[in-house]
């Protein structure tokens, strides 16, 4: 059986966006763990992508945006 949790929006917004933010800030941590220049760039990349997603989820949640309404 499904909890009432697991049925709300909120509870799997919030969640995915606390394991986004996780891994933004681990990726922007190795970045100065490696020399290579190219791979700081796509760490660096790769962590605006994630934000890009997590606000997605937080104006989702929020309704911010037209197509959430």
């Amino acid at each position: 059986m499904v909890s009432k949790a697991d049925r709300d929006p909120r509870h799997h917004t919030q969640k995915m966006q606390m394991r986004l933010q996780e891994m933004v800030d681990h990726l922007r941590g190795d970045i100065g763990k490696v020399e290579e220049p190219q791979l700081r760039a796509m760490f660096e990349t790769a962590a605006e992508v994630l934000i890009g997603l997590r606000k997605a989820f937080s104006d989702y949640e929020q309704k911010n945006e037209m197509a959430w309404r």
